[in-house]
């Protein structure tokens, strides 16, 4: 197996945990946080997508789907057009709200399918290539491949978890 097709497989699965995370929650379920300081379902999902969109997007150097396809306009979130998530406030969580899951899953689903395009057209040696050098060691395609796989992983995995405490209380 490549590596290639194994990120393909990673990635697969982080699809499967999302839609299992997302599916059938209404708006307001979706924008529970099961504490003041905590995330919600709507959060950890738009979170994950936007951090993939983001770093395969500047792997592959091409624009990022959430400002090409007008995510960001059907989204309308009070936050920068450019806003990820990362070290978001308590109140910058909040502001995370969307009409509905297909909203969450329509955007996912977009990055999803840029991602396993990027995947599929790369080489044994584009792994090695280095993406960014603000690191030490510098961070390889590879490397960063795998970063956004656990990334989405652990929030996909937390979005399950206030699902759950959603659905039981």
């Amino acid at each position: 197996m490549l590596a290639k097709d194994i990120l393909i497989d990673g990635f697969g699965r982080v699809r499967e945990e999302v839609r299992a995370a997302v599916d059938g929650l209404t708006p307001d379920e979706l924008a529970v946080r099961p504490g003041d300081r905590a995330n919600s379902a709507a959060w950890l999902v738009w979170h994950l997508t936007r951090v993939q969109d983001d770093h395969v997007a500047d792997a592959a150097g091409t624009d990022q789907v959430w400002l090409t396809e007008d995510w960001a306009e059907r989204f309308a979130l009070d936050l920068p057009r450019g806003d990820t998530g990362y070290g978001h406030t308590s109140a910058q969580v909040a502001r995370v709200r969307v009409d509905s899951g297909d909203l969450l899953l329509g955007y996912y689903d977009a990055v999803h399918e840029r991602t396993l395009a990027f995947v599929r057209s790369l080489a044994a040696h584009d792994f090695e290539r280095v993406v960014d050098e603000r690191w030490d060691p510098p961070v390889t395609l590879g490397v960063r491949l795998v970063s956004v796989l656990s990334d989405d992983l652990q929030h996909v995995g937390q979005a399950a978890y206030v699902r759950g405490l959603v659905r039981a209380g």
